[in-house]
């Protein structure tokens, strides 16, 4: 069902995040969701945390949507109560990464599918490198990014404001819930290989203070849309240079295993105030 070619230029994104979206409901019950959750590494459990899950859908059923290409992330979506609010939340266990080489269409496919399904708010988490090594193992909040990915989901003469591209109040509930949680600037690299020192210490010039390979081209495909958006970044290990470990994606793993608890109850928090 998913079979289609995001990237054929005589094909409407937004057309096909409306029939995923159509998908999504006939499939999970309710018209529509109001919150979407991406589950970046690290993350996986927070789903578990929000509410009872109402239904689970493979992202190959729905149109646009593939199975996961990163070890670590799960392959499916879920619709799930807020506890009882009666609200639902969208929950991509998944992302496409811009590494892939599949395009920016459908690594902001999902952002878009949310939006088509009702949703006013997406959450948007990863894991990364961080420049201040007391951050490692900790979460940490969104405030800014900088997109070097060289790409942007927007098409055509649309000029979208980026000023406030993470949303100040969603920020400030994240901090009545911790309000030990830092916050910083994430810079998008484009992957899938990790940064240099050298690129490391170009993001410290650069005002960066976490590194890692997602959530800029989400963001800004969010905010096209008028979505409220908040980032939160679990910091998985020192950037490049920052120690002398080397880098691994068994390390990030590990890393989001060992946060995986606090990470979800944060969220779970996070998301039941929303």
């Amino acid at each position: 069902m998913s079979a289609v070619d995001l990237n054929d230029p005589t094909v409407d994104p937004f057309e096909v995040a409306a029939r995923a979206a159509a998908v999504i409901a006939e499939r999970t019950g309710v018209e529509r969701h109001d919150v979407a959750l991406v589950l970046g590494s690290g993350w996986r459990e927070a789903g578990d945390r929000i509410g009872a899950t109402v239904a689970t859908i493979d992202n190959a059923d729905v149109p646009g949507f593939s199975a996961s290409a990163v070890a670590g992330h799960s392959g499916t979506m879920r619709s799930v109560a807020i506890g009882d609010t009666g609200r639902r939340a969208l929950v991509y266990g998944t992302r496409t990464h811009f590494y892939e080489g599949r395009g920016v269409r459908p690594v902001v496919h999902a952002v878009r599918t949310a939006h088509a399904a009702g949703c006013g708010t997406v959450v948007l988490t990863n894991g990364c490198g961080g420049l201040d090594p007391a951050w490692t193992g900790n979460p940490v909040l969104i405030r800014d990014h900088i997109n070097l990915s060289g790409q942007s989901p927007i098409e055509g003469s649309h000029f979208v404001d980026l000023t406030d591209v993470y949303t100040p109040r969603l920020r400030e509930i994240a901090r009545e819930v911790d309000p030990s949680l830092q916050e910083g600037v994430y810079i998008q690299f484009r992957g899938p290989q990790y940064e240099t020192p050298a690129e490391v210490r170009m993001a410290k010039v650069l005002g960066g203070d976490l590194v890692g390979m997602s959530t800029a081209l989400e963001a800004i495909a969010a905010r096209q849309l008028g979505l409220d958006i908040l980032g939160i970044s679990l910091v998985t290990n020192p950037a490049a240079g920052i120690s002398d470990t080397p880098l691994s994606h068994e390390e990030v793993l590990e890393a989001g295993e060992a946060a995986a608890d606090r990470c979800a109850r944060l969220l779970a928090d996070i998301v039941r105030r929303l």
